[in-house]
Parts: C-alpha cells; structure tokens; sequence
C-alpha cells in the first residue's frame, strides 16, 4: 500500500515510535506456549502493563495533531480534532479485543485488517469529513503495526513454525492422495494414443451405394464422401438459437454448440456417418484430448444384454482388454469423452427406456462429457431426455448443394463413367421435381447416381420403382459385369430368401442378427426355393449374399445386417404381402420400426391389398394410424376414389396440427398435404406456424408458392421458420418468391454461402442480415453493390481481409463483427452512420474508424488496444452503453456522458486515482455496472451513483465478509448480479 494514497503524509520517524508504545516488550521464541502470539496478548494495555485509556488518548492526540500538521490542505474543519482523537483511541484500544495472531494479520494485507480493526470498535459517530480523515489515520496505524509485527523476532520464529505444520500437513495429503490414485506411468496415455488411432482407420472410410472401386480400394476415404448437412431446432425448442444467431447450423459442429444433443433424422439421412465424422475428427486430433466411443445400440443390445459399464465399451474391438484398468473410468471422470450412441430406434420401444436410464446413470456419474445420440423422428417423444439437458434437433433432408456436392464426388470417385454422365443427371436433378423429392439424403443419392449410370441416363421416377430397381442391380448385376463365373441365379429367389431375414429382423425389432440364425432362416426356406440351391447348402447361400451382393453385411465375425434399414423394409414388406400379413401389419401402425414397412407394403400390393391396409389404418383410429394411412395414399398407384377421399376427410379432423413434431410428421405425407393445411390469409400465427413447418416437410417446389402466401406475416417465430426452410427449396427462387419480401428489420437473415448471397438482389427495407461462415470476398462484394442494409452481422467469415464491401452503406446503423480471424484492415468503416457496435478484432483502423462515428450512442469492444473516452469517440457523441474489454480504459471525460446508462470497462479495469471514481460519480443516470471485485472496496468508498439499479460482479468468488452489507448501504436499490459470463467471452 502507497502511504500517499491515503492522504496523510508523515514520515515513518514519527509513527513508528507511536505505534511501539501500544505494545508491551517481546519475548524470547517462538510463541508455541500459552499462545503468546495472539494479537491481544501483546497490546500493553493488557492487566495494565505499561498503558492506560489515558495514554492511549494521548497517542491518539499526538499521531491526529502530526497528521493536520502535514502540508497540503487541511483534511478535518476545525473544533473536529478532539472527535477523531477520541474515536482513533477507541479504535485502537480494539486491539485487545482481536484474537488474529500477528501471522494471520500480516497475512491478511493493511487495507483489511484495518477493516476487522474499525468493526471490532465501535462506531466513531463522526461527520462525514472527519469518518474519512478518522478511516485514513486507522489505515496509516495499521499499515506500520503490521510493519512493526515482521519486525518481531517471535513473528519470523513463529512463522517458519507455521510453515513447517503446512508442510507436513501437504505432503500427509499428497501421500494419502497417491495411495489411493494408482500411477499409470504413461499406460494411459500410451493405449490412448493406439486407440485413437485405430478408430481414425476403422470409422475413416464407408460404403457408397452403387460405387463400385478397385479391389485394392474397396471402401471410400470418409474425407472425400462426406457432405456436411445441416441440423435444425424446432421453434421453442431448448436448442433454439437467439434471434440475432442462425437457426440452424452445420452438423459437424453441433456438438460445438451444445454439448447433449439427440439427434433425429430418417432412414439414410446420414445419422450413422455423422457419427463416424465426428469420432475420425477427434481421433485425428489427439491434442485436443477428446476421446471418443461409438456406441451402437443394435450391437450392444442385440441379446438383450445390460448396456455396458464404462468398462466395456470397448467390447467386440479388436482392443478390448488392452486398456489400463480403468482408463474408461478416468476420461469420463476428467469430462473428456466423446459419447456417439447410435440408434435408439433400432432397440426394441420395450427397451428403449431402460436405454434412457442407461444415459442417466453415465451422466449422473460423469456429468462434464459430450453426448450426441440418433433416433429416427418418431422414435421417441419429443421431450424424451429433456430430464437430462439434452437439446433436440433435427437432420435436415439434403439441400440442392448438397446434391450438387455429392453427385460430384460420386462421379469422381466412380471408376469408368463417361464425364457427359454428372452433367447430366445434375441437369436432371436440377430440372425434374419428382427427381429432386428422391435425392434428400446421402442413400438415396447414392441409388440414384448408381442407376444412372446403369441405366445410361434412364431414372425411375418413384421411390418404389427406385428401390426395386436398385435391389435389380446388386443381386443381378454385378458379377455379370465383372465376368465372374458363378451359378446363374435369377432375382426373384434370391429376394424370396432374403426377405425371409427382412422379415424375421423386423418381427423382432432388430437391424441385426446372428450369423447362425440367418443360416438357419434360409435353411429352413431352401427347400421352397428350390432355384437357390445352384449356390449350395445354405452357409453359401449365405456367404453368396454376404460376399457378392452388396446387400448384407458382417458388422462382426459372427453377425449380420442388411447395408441399409431402407432396404430392410422394403423386402420385410414383400415377405408380409406374400405371407398374407395384412392384419399384422395395420396392427403395428402405432410402432415407429413398422411405418416404413406399411408404407412399402401399399407401394408393392395389389389394389385389393392396399385397400385392405388402408382401410385398416383408417379403422384404428389412433392419430398416428390416419396420418400414416394419409401418406400412403401417395404410393398406391390406384385406389378407389371414395377410400382416397375418407382417408382425406380423416386427416381434415387432425388440422390445424397440435405440434411441431405432429406438422412435420404431416408434412412428410407429401406435397397432396398442401390443399388441407391452413389458408395463409386467414391463419393464426400459431396456425401459420405449423402449415408452414408442415409444407416444409413436403420437400416440394409446390410448396414455395404455398409458403409465400405467409411472407407478409408479423409474426417473428413465423418468419424465422420461413427463412429456415430456404435451404430446402431452390436457392433462387425461393429468395425470390419468399425471403426478399419478409420483413427483415426486427431479426436477421442468416446467409451462410455464396449461392445464397448471389440469390439476393432487392428488398422492400434496408435488411439485417447475418453473414457467416461460407460467403466468399467475390460474393459480398457483388451482394452489397446491389442492395443497401440497415444491420449487419459479420461472423466467422473465414476469409475475410477487408470491409471495403461496406463502402458506400449510407443506410447502416448497427454492426457486429466477431470471430472473423483473417480481418487486417477496418479503414472502410470510418465515417459510417453506426448508432449501434459490436466488435470483436485486433485489426488496424478500428479504433479510429470508431472515433469518426459521430451517432454512436451503444459500443461494444473486444480489442487488444488500450482504449480512451476522449481519444477513441468522436466529439459530441453521447453514450447510453458503453461494454470494454481492454487491457487499459482511461475514463478520464466519461462524466460528460450524462445519459449512460449501461457500463462495463471489463475485468481488468482498475482505477488509477479519486479521478477516476469522480467521473464515474457524475453519471447521475447509470442503472447497471459492471466492475471486478478488485475494486468493490473503492466502490464503496468513493463512487456516488444515485440511479444504480443492477451491480455485475467478475468472477464467481465469495464476497470478503462484510462487503455484500456495505455494498447495500452504499446502493440500497442495487442488485447484485454475477458477471461470468460476459469474463468467459
């Protein structure tokens, strides 16, 4: 502590003598006996050695009349010494009462020792002038009496003794804690690092429907396959971003934003490989200390077996028994795994919720790790771990660049396909609706670009017809086109005998099963296909179908399922309809695993079949039953017009939809679903709200000039969800006839690449817009030659350098820029009309092109610069909010900002002098602050802040004792609040 700081100067000669006489002599040692050391043992008061009250008060008169004595203006009016006199004696005769060892004073610092020294007296009943100049004399006292303790040759003993009892104490606990932790030297780490890079290697690559490669390259690098799709959260939903946010956000990076996510999407729709990504993503950066676990459902429970312990999630690897014991354990305890648990829906609905349990118990055990876990959409209720923090989103069908992107990569991976190939079918795919309604997800994008090639450009047009057409070309052609010579086996015993497995898997809801049973099942069938008996007994009827077809495949040595869940309805339903299983299958339209199957099922009937299967559905009554009766509508080719028309007059009774989940399930009964959802006119905003998630659903360009009949809507949650969908439909058009004509002044349209940017071109009103990650230099360049915005949003632009773009924006208001690492020169903001900032860069110019905005009134700041009032905002600029986050802030000029009413000067703001609380002082009008707790102390001494409603503290440390009080006296109508969050950023 400065002694200047206090505002009394005098010079150690004349206190220390003062402050010797209010102790009696020292004795000899350490102090261990009688403890000697206590601060009340020493005061000479004590039994009356050597001072009494009255010698007290003296001393008290002589340090209060050398203290007036001292140059510089007189602290205390006159006729005022006598007062502070007494009460400076009263306080020092506290010393008595104190039972803090002269240890544990020195250790607590002057300033608050002091402060335990003033609340063991008692009050000074002074005026306000001579409370200050009584408080700056205790703090003098007790800044030489601890000085005087150090020099004490008990204080030196008794410390070292201290020392010593801490010492033993340490390594006691130390010694204790290594006995119990056993030392892994290095094992972990070692096994670890094995590990990893084994899951690189064995999730690295995947099968692409239809890709036939070379021998030696039998499997497609993951890094060239993978197309990066999108997920989406619900409105309302936990997982919603904030408006000025995107809604929706890249699939990869989910697990950056939230870290338990259940993940639902259809058949296909790239679940699996989503998982595989993320665990080769952490795999190939071990620095990072993410270890991950890929859990499949359908593997772990495929006996019915308990769900593993930590323990065993490496059971069935090729590691399994090689990691240290309790390496599992460890990383889940230090919060490092990764858990990517597959496939729920694949678990029976009995065992679904001792799955949920299962999560439970591992979370409850080791709360801090990441959780993604994969359902299809029906699967499980909508809140179904909402008890264990999970957000819920959804995988989004695969938008038109998407396609693009992998129909690319397909071709060029594909050996032997003439190039005028992928010009075409993206010609195709961009031109034919009903095309682009098949190609929504990694599967099917695959089967499409397969017979493409295979037919030489001819495509069925439905989903039937492309399933049928794709089981054609696995069990027929390819060792044909190889030159293999094999038994001639036509197609219709093969489908015979492997819908026999279809149908066993989905009876007992498995994707599954083990290789002996499956050996059996066809055994038991061979003899009525008697055809497939060229191939021989069944363990090569067996291996024929594992081996040459593509269809089946062998997770492990001894178990098998289908390479896809599609084409395991798809031939189940077959085996229903063959058996004659209508009745089984209506009485499992409440079963998520069987929607598919029935839906298949109408697909490949007579019409007599999928009457009666219809008819079914309709008789049960149950919601679920009429919707999914409604959707099958679209795959019966011919059905009698008043069945047609009672399925359509059922669902009428379930408008408008009850749910966001319940509108979607809708939606995807196709595009015949627009006709009955809500007239856009008329709508309420919560009607709106579901016809427009319903339509969005149906993945039609019927549905674009549906949904353009809400873009005049006010409603915000109506808007958001317009704007969500833009991916969905073609980026064009769908600018053109939806996003251009919404209201995009209240919230932000998010762009995210360059096919967007170039999409727009006019608005009614300036925008907002919120521009990240994707838009190219090239795209903003040419977007903002062509319209004017009156906010903007910049946010991880990857490639950013400069803002020249934004020359020109005579319109703009309110800028945020964050996270855009490349950005080296700001020089192109200076003059802009901004009101409003948020900014986040290192970059030069910006502190100078904040200086040059004459209507700022709101600021935000990240910046590695130091940063003043006076020097870094233009002249006559009156602030309302002002948040900092420098390394220095020089407040001198701040009073003049009347009108503040929010301030932050960021956690490493410390005031250099009563200046700086003097200008603070001034802003009569500020309502919320934001300090760090270093300062609480001189807050309550010098700041006067009338209208102070909220106090925001740094840190999540305890109060020192006494403050919160002090604090409430000082600003009765404050609030305190911590401040962490805004420290972490």
């Amino acid at each position: 502590m400065d002694v200047s700081v206090l505002g009394i100067r005098l010079a150690s000669g004349v206190v220390t003598p003062l402050v010797r006489k209010l102790f009696r002599h020292e004795e000899a040692g350490a102090g261990l006996v009688d403890r000697p050391h206590r601060i009340s043992s020493y005061v000479a008061w004590r039994e009356k050695r050597g001072l009494d009250a009255a010698d007290l008060r003296g001393l008290a008169d002589h340090l209060v009349e050398e203290a007036l004595r001292a140059p510089g203006e007189r602290p205390l009016p006159p006729g005022e010494e006598a007062g502070v006199a007494a009460a400076l004696a009263a306080t020092l005769y506290a010393l008595g009462d104190l039972t803090l060892s002269d240890v544990e004073a020195v250790r607590l610092g002057p300033r608050a020792f002091a402060r335990q020294l003033r609340a063991a007296a008692p009050h000074p009943g002074l005026s306000r002038d001579a409370e200050l100049f009584h408080s700056r004399l205790v703090d003098l006292a007790c800044l030489h009496i601890l000085n005087f303790f150090t020099q004490r040759s008990t204080f030196v003993a008794s410390t070292l003794v201290e020392q010593s009892r801490l010492h033993a104490e340490t390594i006691a606990k130390v010694d204790e804690l290594l006995t119990r932790v056993p030392r892994q030297d290095g094992r972990d780490s070692a096994f670890e690092a094995r590990y990893l890079h084994y899951l690189a290697r064995r999730h690295g690559s995947l099968t692409i429907f239809g890709l036939d490669l070379a021998p030696e390259s039998s499997r497609w690098p993951l890094d060239a396959a993978y197309v990066s799709l999108e997920v989406t959260a619900a409105p309302g939903d936990r997982a919603e971003a904030p408006p000025a946010a995107p809604y929706s956000l890249p699939a990869d990076r989910l697990l950056d934003e939230h870290p338990r996510v259940l993940l639902r999407g259809e058949a296909g729709s790239g679940k699996t490989t989503l998982i595989q990504w993320l665990a080769v993503s952490a795999a190939r950066n071990p620095g990072a200390g993410t270890v991950p676990f890929v859990l499949p459902l359908r593997t772990l429970t495929r006996h019915g077996e308990r769900l593993p312990a930590p323990r065993d999630f490496l059971a069935g690897s090729p590691l399994a028994g090689e990691a240290p014991d309790g390496w599992e354990g460890r990383v889940l305890r230090d919060g490092r795994a990764l858990l990517l648990v597959d496939g729920i829906d694949e678990i029976p609905a009995a065992e679904r919720d001792r799955a949920r349990d299962w999560l439970a118990d591992l979370i409850a055990a080791c709360p801090g790790n990441r959780w993604l876990v994969t359902s299809r959409p029906s699967a499980v209720r909508a809140d179904w771990l909402a008890a264990v923090d999970f957000s819920e989103v959804t995988l989004t069908p695969m938008t038109r660049a998407n396609v693009r992107a992998f129909i690319e990569r397909w071709h060029s991976a594909a050996d032997h396909v003439p190039p005028e190939y992928r010009e075409q079918l993206l010609d195709a795919v961009a031109r034919k609706s009903d095309l682009a309604r098949l190609a929504t997800n990694p599967l099917l994008c695959g089967m499409i670009c397969a017979l493409h090639r295979e037919r030489r450009g001819f495509l069925p047009t439905g989903r039937k017809e492309l399933y049928a057409a794709a089981l054609s070309m696995l069990l027929h052609r390819r060792d044909r086109e190889r030159d293999l010579r094999l038994p001639d086996l036509a197609e219709e015993p093969q489908l015979q005998l492997l819908q026999r497995l279809a149908y066993w898997l989905i009876r007992n809801g498995r994707t599954e099963m083990d290789r002996s049973r499956a050996e059996s099942l066809i055994a038991d069938a061979l003899p009525a296909v008697p055809a497939a008996r060229v191939l021989g007994d069944a363990p090569e009827v067996f291996a024929h179908f594992l081996e040459r077809t593509g269809l089946l495949r062998a997770p492990t040595e001894d178990t098998v399922e289908f390479v896809h869940r599609t084409f395991q309805d798809f031939l189940g339903a077959r085996a229903a309809l063959d058996e004659g299983g209508l009745g089984e299958l209506t009485g499992h339209a409440e079963d998520d695993q069987w929607e598919d199957v029935i839906r298949m099922a109408v697909a490949q009937g007579r019409p007599r079949e999928r009457t009666e299967i219809i008819r079914g559905l309709l008789d049960r009554g149950p919601d679920r039953s009429v919707l999914l009766a409604y959707a099958c509508l679209q795959y019966a080719a011919e059905l009698t017009p008043e069945l047609r028309a009672e399925a359509e007059a059922a669902v009428r009774h379930l408008l408008p939809p009850r749910s966001i989940d319940h509108a979607q399930e809708l939606g995807r009964t196709g595009p015949l679903v627009l006709e009955l959802l809500a007239d856009p006119a008329e709508a309420s905003e919560e009607e709106a709200l579901m016809a427009v998630a319903a339509a969005g659903e149906t993945l039609s360009e019927q549905a674009i000039p549906y949904l353009a009949g809400f873009r005049g809507t006010g409603a915000r949650k109506v808007r958001r969800a317009l704007v969500s969908l833009w991916s969905r439909f073609d980026t064009r058009e769908y600018a053109r006839e939806v996003i251009e004509h919404l209201d995009h002044t209240a919230s932000a349209l998010q762009v995210g690449n360059d096919a967007q940017a170039d999409a727009l071109h006019a608005f009614a009103r300036p925008p907002w817009l919120f521009l990240s990650e994707d838009v190219s230099p090239r795209a903003l360049s040419a977007l903002f030659s062509r319209i004017h915005v009156s906010q903007l949003s910049l946010f991880r632009l990857k490639n950013l350098r400069d803002l020249d773009f934004l020359r020109g924006q005579n319109a703009l208001r309110v800028l945020n820029i964050s996270r855009c690492a490349q950005l080296e020169d700001m020089t192109a903001l200076h003059g802009m009309p901004v009101q409003v900032a948020s900014l986040s860069s290192s970059a030069p110019g910006l502190h100078e092109a904040i200086a040059s905005w004459s209507l700022l009134h709101s600021l935000e700041l990240s910046s590695p610069r130091p940063w003043s009032v006076t020097a870094d905002l233009a002249p006559g600029v009156a602030l309302e909010e002002l948040t900092l986050e420098t390394p220095a802030v020089d407040v001198t000029g701040l009073g003049r900002h009347t009108g503040l009413r929010v301030l932050n000067l960021g956690h490493r703001w410390r005031p250099t002098g009563l200046q700086d609380w003097a200008e603070l002082s001034r802003l009569e009008r500020l309502e919320e602050l934001a300090v760090p707790d270093e300062v609480l102390e001189e807050l309550v001494e010098h700041a006067v802040l009338p209208s102070l409603r909220t106090l925001r503290l740094y840190g999540e440390d305890m109060l020192p004792p006494g403050m919160e009080e002090a604090l409430a006296q000082r600003f009765p109508d404050a609030v305190l609040e911590p401040y962490s969050t805004a420290y972490e950023q």
